[in-house]
């Protein structure tokens, strides 16, 4: 398959409505794991002044009160104000020049044959946009389609999605593809592997649900026979169609290296959290005998899995997801991380799973159960 060769525009310098430039530093700032503290400040800000009656702030920005309306201080008041003026707010391009992700020319043909992204998070779980706005950023970055998967009930620190709530989250995103159609949202979970190798939800719903994503969240250090086991037990699992961050570890963000060089960052020698205890050999052997992708996590703190067990797991033939993690909208762009790391490894692109079309994924995932 030949990889297109995509044209990449960064986004116009033109003067922006106060709401839109508000949102567009939420997205800039989740796109370069700012803290939440400050994303939400100017969220907060745009949902305000979204809101206000139409010529009210206008007047405000008029009569130098902007920072009268509750919650608006000295970095927001003057983004709303160089708006107002028909300027591009020195906040945003000042982000646009600091925030550009890194994209390698073997990269740019990956992330052009990605259609979509297969393990996202939404508000109902720990994420910090709703389910419509990762959807229509998706739409936006060029998806087709986009793969919710909010956590299991196990994880209750990410809040997550019970028996109950689960099947409300299906009717809305049955509700939302009506009216974001032609893009699909594909429904999917981020279902926790139990110590057992179990799955943390029941099979009847697991069943109706269109791409699932079994990762271990806990008891991380557990002995390497006793993980390589439960590994091995939920890749078999029928349900589980991707296996998402494999070795569960977290590097450096100070020490990491930029995702275009293909020497080991000092973060993967001496990471934040180190990677689980397991045999990677029987795991990728029982993923390439389960048709169970191989998830590369975009996300910039996991780079999982490490460079030598990618090229293990290609080694056995595994299928491989590119999957952003992505908890907010501007992280849906992080793909670029996983496809500078595609190209860097050549990965043949009929294998990624979502750069086949909705169709396709879903013939894949069915042949599973």
């Amino acid at each position: 398959m030949t990889l297109p060769d995509p044209t990449w525009t960064r986004p116009a310098e033109a003067p922006i409505a106060p709401a839109d430039a508000l949102r567009r530093i939420v997205y800039l700032l989740d796109r370069r794991l700012a803290p939440g503290r400050k994303a939400q400040a100017f969220q907060r800000a745009a949902d305000l002044v979204a809101g206000l009656p139409d010529g009210e702030l206008e007047q405000l920005v008029n009569a130098g009160r902007v920072e009268d309306l509750p919650g608006i201080g000295t970095s927001t008041g003057q983004v709303i104000v160089e708006a107002m003026r028909g300027e591009v707010p020195s906040y945003v391009a000042n982000l646009e020049a600091d925030a550009e992700l890194p994209l390698s020319a073997g990269g740019r043909a990956y992330r052009a044959a990605l259609k979509g992204d297969c393990h996202a998070h939404s508000t109902w779980s720990d994420g910090g946009a709703s389910i419509e706005a990762m959807a229509m950023t998706a739409r936006a970055l060029g998806h087709e389609y986009l793969v919710l998967t909010d956590h299991s009930p196990r994880l209750t620190v990410a809040h997550g999605l019970d028996r109950h709530r689960l099947t409300q989250q299906l009717a809305v995103i049955g509700k939302l593809n009506v009216e974001l159609a032609p893009f699909r949202i594909l429904t999917g979970m981020e279902v926790d592997i139990l110590e057992d190798g179990a799955l943390d939800m029941d099979d009847d719903l697991l069943e109706r649900l269109d791409v699932v994503v079994g990762s271990v969240h806990s008891k991380l250090r557990m002995d390497g026979d006793s993980m390589t086991k439960r590994m091995v037990l939920a890749i078999a699992n029928p349900h589980v169609d991707i296996l998402g961050h494999c070795t569960g570890r977290q590097v450096s963000l100070e020490q990491r290296s930029r995702p275009d060089t293909p020497a080991p960052s000092a973060a993967e020698t001496d990471p934040k959290r180190p990677p689980s205890d397991f045999d990677p050999e029987i795991v990728f052997a029982a993923c390439a005998q389960f048709d169970t992708a191989v998830e590369i996590n975009c996300r910039p703190e996991r780079q999982d899995p490490p460079d030598e067990l990618l090229d293990l797991a290609l080694d056995w033939g595994c299928k491989i997801a590119i999957d952003t993690d992505a908890h907010a909208t501007g992280q849906l762009d992080w793909q670029r991380y996983g496809c500078d790391k595609a190209a860097r490894h050549s990965i043949d692109v009929d294998t990624v799973v979502n750069a086949w079309d909705a169709d396709t994924l879903l013939a894949w995932t069915s042949a599973h159960a």
